[in-house]
């Protein structure tokens, strides 16, 4: 079986960088995009029956270099990487890419290579200590059916640590909403 692969992004500094590029993808995920606190919280709130977290891959590999730049690590260092997606009501939702540098992962930071099928999100929400930096949204590349076209992420911190959390919302979520905001 292939598993889904989290799309190549191209990244701005926020909904009206984005916008200026490709109105429509922005425009039907405004309320994802735009959603403070925790996105795991609120999808568990839409869901009627059961949310879940599908791993997809974890382990550690390097980053882009896009990636390590926003982090701040050596271009060539491995961190750890977790894709999952994040389900609803037996249907992918979110596709999600965290990256964790190898510092972050020192200490407490251990148990983040230990969160299997629980949601990344709760873990960060609940400890007072880590803080969310600004959105950037992304554009995604190479769409074919059924794959994100849209997503934001935020670099997270604490202390001197850090992980980039990137949140890519699929087509089934986006026309739920849509379909309940015209319904």
């Amino acid at each position: 079986m292939i598993l889904p692969r989290v799309p190549a992004a191209r990244w701005y500094p926020g909904v009206a960088a984005a916008q200026l590029v490709r109105p429509q993808p922005v425009a039907d995920a405004l309320y994802w995009l735009e959603l403070e606190g925790s996105l795991t919280r609120a999808l568990q709130l839409r869901c009627r029956e059961r949310f879940h977290v599908d791993v997809l891959r974890e382990g550690f590999a390097r980053p882009t270099l896009e990636e390590a730049q926003t982090l701040h690590i050596p271009l060539r260092q491995l961190a750890w990487i977790r894709e999952v997606q994040l389900c609803g009501d037996g249907q992918p939702w979110v596709m999600a890419r965290t990256v964790i540098p190898l510092a972050t992962l020192r200490g407490r930071g251990r148990c983040l290579r230990h969160l299997g099928g629980r949601p990344l999100g709760a873990f960060l929400f609940s400890q007072r200590r880590w803080h969310r930096g600004p959105f950037q949204i992304g554009l995604t590349q190479n769409q074919g059916p059924g794959q994100p076209t849209v997503g934001r992420r935020s670099r997270f911190h604490r202390d001197h640590d850090a992980l980039l959390v990137g949140e890519y919302f699929l087509p089934r979520l986006l026309q739920d909403v849509s379909s309940q905001n015209t319904g």
